[in-house]
């Protein structure tokens, strides 16, 4: 009855192509029809099935659709089965359709595979004891270069009705080309393996890398590329190659030692340094953490100096208690009672070389806590106390002369905003000068 239809609608002369035409639009229909009954029936109860199983190992497979993509299959397979039997299509029109059908269900694979490694890859950050330290993302991406590149070689073998192997013999003359292409693909994966083996670099590390103008904290590792989000909440992306290839600062070491280090120094003006009198160290012994330390050393200067004099020796040859000295030991008896500086960790008050800029008296402790508000907050309250603590030992900080010294350095007024004389800046009465 159709056939006679055409045969009315259609020339004569022209009713094969119409039949060809009219066959193909059915094998579409019908490839059509099989994709939506498998999409719309079949991943439906087989994701209904998955759902009422124990345990939630399926909720990936779902969320990623890997079913949707499998299910692109059975349209290409009905193309493919129903390609021989089209009625008026010469035979070089079926080879092609059933070729391209291969093909497509080759990239159709491919797509699964891709979408089924991603399901992977999520329920591996999801679920994994230490994904948060050593991601797999980078090989995940890795593998699906294999895979996407296996699939081009098949389908392509499919087209030209070739041996794969045929198409891998060719590419030996093309390897420097793909060296050249995938070189820094091959070198970061290199990288991923000897950063995740030794450990060291993960997610969420604080690392600094100044060359590539990165200083923050990892928040993404992949085959490529490591993303580094600054202080300023810039994103600074660094070639994963480049992290083995060039040095970098992991402070992860500092934030799992729970210590974080303050290495910082005052500058004494050293015109200040002088030997405490005898009536100043006494004075000082009401500072209850140098008390001990005051009575130490005067037994300790005491007895040398005794010693000295009974042999004879001049009185300039005996040993006195100078005001840095004793303010040093205040700051270290100070850190030792701080609470939030620790002890078990190395904690030294040292002076350091002298230079015109004064007297540096460094401070090298650990705080007890690595975060970083918490951590300046703790140091500024330090210095904070050490510098007002300055003048009870007769002591003064260096510091350049500003304007208002220089002025009076040279004898000179501040400068007025007001002439003397009234209260609104106007000009006051001149009074006559007294001969």
């Amino acid at each position: 009855m159709l056939s006679s239809l055409l045969d009315t609608l259609v020339p004569l002369d022209r009713q094969p192509y119409a039949h060809a035409l009219f066959a193909l639009a059915a094998l579409g229909v019908a490839a059509w029809l099989a994709n939506w009954l498998t999409r719309h029936c079949l991943v439906r109860v087989v994701a209904a099935v998955l759902h009422g199983l124990p345990g939630d190992g399926y909720e990936e497979l779902l969320g990623h659709k890997v079913l949707r993509r499998l299910a692109n299959v059975v349209p290409a397979l009905v193309v493919y089965a129903a390609a021989g039997a089209l009625p008026d299509i010469q035979r070089d029109v079926q080879v092609v359709v059933r070729n391209i059908a291969l093909a497509f269900v080759a990239i159709v694979l491919a797509l699964a595979v891709s979408n089924f490694l991603d399901a992977v890859n999520a329920r591996y950050e999801r679920k994994g004891r230490h994904a948060h330290e050593r991601p797999i993302k980078g090989y995940v991406q890795m593998a699906k270069i294999v895979v996407f590149a296996v699939t081009a070689v098949v389908a392509v073998a499919t087209l030209i009705e070739r041996s794969p192997l045929l198409l891998l013999s060719g590419f030996g003359a093309l390897s420097a080309v793909l060296l050249l292409v995938f070189k820094d693909s091959i070198l970061s994966l290199v990288a991923s393996v000897h950063l995740t083996t030794n450990d060291m670099l993960r997610v969420g590390d604080w690392i600094e890398m100044p060359a590539l103008g990165a200083n923050g904290h990892v928040i993404e590792m992949v085959l490529n590329t490591v993303k580094v989000q600054n202080w300023d909440n810039t994103i600074t992306t660094v070639p994963t190659y480049r992290l083995m290839s060039e040095s970098f600062r992991n402070w992860r070491g500092m934030q799992e030692s729970g210590g974080r280090r303050i290495k910082r120094a005052l500058l004494i003006d050293q015109s200040s340094v002088r030997f405490l009198e005898p009536d100043e160290r006494e004075a000082l012994r009401r500072i209850a953490l140098i008390d001990d330390y005051l009575e130490r050393k005067r037994e300790e200067l005491t007895a040398h100096n005794e010693h000295l004099l009974a042999a004879g020796r001049d009185p300039v040859n005996t040993r006195r208690v100078t005001n840095l000295g004793t303010f040093r030991a205040y700051v270290a008896a100070y850190l030792r009672e701080h609470p939030d500086v620790r002890n078990d960790m190395r904690l030294l008050v040292r002076q350091l070389e002298p230079g015109p800029t004064g007297l540096p008296l460094e401070i090298y402790c650990f705080t007890a806590t690595t975060d970083l508000q918490e951590y300046e907050d703790v140091q500024s309250d330090i210095f904070d106390h050490l510098l007002a603590t300055l003048p009870e030992f007769g002591l003064r900080l260096y510091q350049q002369p500003g304007g208002a010294e220089l002025s009076a350095l040279l004898g000179e007024g501040p400068p007025s905003r007001l002439r003397a004389g009234s209260a609104d800046g106007s000009q006051a009465p001149q009074t006559p000068a007294c001969s």
